[in-house]
């Protein structure tokens, strides 16, 4: 009788970041991406004059305060940041990205690239998928901002890889939300489009769920951050049911 080969799990092939299974995986990194489909959704577009972010604060404890949830960060002037995953694990990334920026500033006397920004988190990332001791970062981020380059839109995950996108969403539904986005992005669109739209997919995963207390929303025009009121979110959640 042939004996049936043994999961990955059980030969030890997850219990060491180092160490490659033998068809070629990194199985702690594999776990570390899984955390991230299983955190809130965000998304991020790119418009005519700037870039969007739209995010779940998925506040499930009615005890909480819900201004007091930001899942929007603030990396410099002209950058801003939402995560999936693990938020502990962003707020590091984020606080190194902002000590970076300022650097920058501090040393060129200008605002630092955001593909700069993106890359130093990442590198960071990378270590952590080849180092004894240390696990993956669980977490993917959606970076957004204005540069000498204009407005862009980037995605990490725990591997250190990067792509720029015209659209994007990362945590739970992105399957469902990036067939919706592939249909109806388009190229130039205005902000109240673009957010419209964002609200429209939050709508097809959260459907009832979705209300003003649970969305986090910032755009990002002229080098500068703009929080979207809470009276404007529900303006354009009535929208998206219609």
């Amino acid at each position: 009788m042939q004996q049936q080969p043994m999961p990955h799990q059980l030969m030890g092939y997850d219990r060491a970041i180092t160490m490659f299974s033998p068809d070629g995986r990194l199985l702690q990194v594999e776990y570390a991406k899984k955390t991230v489909k299983q955190g809130s959704t965000a998304i991020g577009m790119v418009y005519d004059k700037g870039v969007l972010l739209v995010t779940d604060k998925r506040i499930v404890d009615k005890l909480i305060i819900a201004d007091s949830v930001e899942k929007i960060f603030q990396i410099d002037s002209h950058i801003i940041a939402t995560a999936a995953g693990i938020l502990s694990d962003a707020r590091v990334l984020m606080e190194r990205a902002q000590v970076n920026a300022q650097q920058n500033k501090v040393t060129y006397d200008t605002n630092i690239e955001v593909v700069s920004v993106v890359k130093d988190i990442c590198n960071l990332k990378q270590v952590c998928t080849q180092s004894g001791g240390l696990r993956p970062f669980g977490v993917s981020l959606l970076v957004a901002g204005i540069d000498r380059k204009g407005p862009s839109l980037y995605q990490t995950d725990p591997t250190g890889i990067y792509f720029q996108y015209k659209a994007a969403v990362i945590g739970e539904g992105d399957g469902e939300i990036e067939e919706i986005l592939l249909k109806e992005y388009k190229d130039q669109m205005s902000r109240d489009d673009a957010v419209t739209l964002a609200m429209s997919c939050m709508k097809k995963f959260l459907d009832e769920n979705l209300t003003q207390d649970r969305i986090d929303a910032a755009y990002i025009e002229n080098e500068a951050m703009v929080r979207i009121s809470k009276e404007e979110i529900s303006r354009f959640i009535n929208q998206a049911k219609k």
